[in-house]
């Protein structure tokens, strides 16, 4: 594809917590490219191999394109009204703490923000996000390969991300949990989870962009939004706001998490209508203080500090050092 021929749009990089600026580019709802996009705040002008070529699954035959029901004989595609009324039946007939609830990361603040709704919906303390970790480039990589920990901590009220996940396991094994709800992660693959002990649930939904172990033994199946697929917003590792922008649709029936996640509150339980992303955003400023006043119009391009976490990029010291020692002319 001809560069010329590609839409641009500003975002930033969700393969680890640095959150580097980025420009996705897109053709005909296809991603072709990420670039990096200068922010001296953030990354300068550069960014990883891996955060740069980390997209091609976007245009996997493995994508999720349409909400899938269990029957008898396997999985089958269904309306979203008739999938959403299936799960909010379901996580209807559950009590206090029954009911689990698996988020993400990846997600969005918005998305985390939906997430809290619904475990309050459904009354269940038990709320966590699988953490992952490397290590660290030293330059622009972050240890922690999660790009929204700082908003999982901050939104969900996490303190340790991934400690939770173990009494979820004991709960499922002793038949306390009895259904759960997992956004946008893969447990088998990537949380230490088995079939055996998924199958043990009541009943066990999953929203991801691509098929997987999870999806294949739970009961309903939902085709979440990918990064490039929809806007919000995360804070990286150094406590920036920073806003994803949409570069394009996703395929077939796929949605954007906050809006699965409103529908099944809804299901569940009943309530107004949240109809668009911003108005997520201004809810979620109304209740954590950290966004008080701010809108996400507001953030920006280049994103705005609003946490102190401690942690420093080493790629801006060094360049810092370099412009002070006139090495570098900037």
């Amino acid at each position: 594809m001809r560069v010329w021929f590609l839409k641009e749009t500003d975002s930033i990089c969700t393969s680890c917590g640095r959150g580097c600026n980025v420009t996705i580019g897109s053709r005909l709802e296809e991603v072709y490219r990420l670039t990096p996009r200068d922010n001296n705040d953030v990354n300068s002008a550069w960014m990883c191999d891996h955060g740069r070529l980390n997209f091609h699954y976007l245009n996997s035959e493995l994508r999720l394109t349409d909400p899938l029901v269990r029957g008898e004989e396997g999985h089958s595609q269904t309306s979203w009204q008739e999938a959403i009324q299936i799960a909010g039946d379901q996580l209807h007939r559950y009590g206090a703490n029954e009911v689990a609830v698996i988020a993400s990361a990846r997600l969005t603040n918005e998305e985390l923000f939906m997430a809290r709704r619904l475990a309050d919906a459904l009354h269940t303390e038990f709320v966590d996000v699988v953490p992952r970790s490397g290590e660290a480039d030293n330059y622009l990589v972050a240890a922690d390969r999660n790009p929204n920990t700082t908003g999982a901590k901050l939104i969900l009220g996490i303190e340790e991300p991934g400690k939770a996940l173990a009494d979820i396991r004991k709960g499922i094994e002793q038949g306390r949990i009895r259904a759960l709800v997992v956004l946008q992660e893969n447990l088998i693959n990537d949380a230490g989870f088995t079939a055996e002990e998924l199958g043990k649930l009541d009943f066990l939904l999953v929203t991801y962009p691509l098929a997987n172990p999870t999806a294949e033994v739970a009961d309903v199946v939902l085709p979440g939004a990918a990064f490039a697929e929809k806007r919000g917003s995360m804070i990286n590792v150094t406590g920036r706001l920073q806003r994803l922008n949409k570069a394009n649709d996703g395929p077939g029936q796929t949605r954007g998490v906050w809006e699965i996640v409103r529908d099944l509150i809804q299901s569940v339980g009943g309530g107004n209508g949240i109809y668009s992303v911003d108005e997520v955003f201004k809810q979620l400023a109304a209740e954590v203080k950290e966004f008080e006043g701010l809108t996400l119009a507001s953030i920006g391009d280049q994103g705005l500090p609003i946490l102190e976490t401690g942690e420093t990029i080493p790629l801006l010291e060094r360049e810092r050092e370099r412009i002070a020692k006139g090495i570098v002319v900037g």
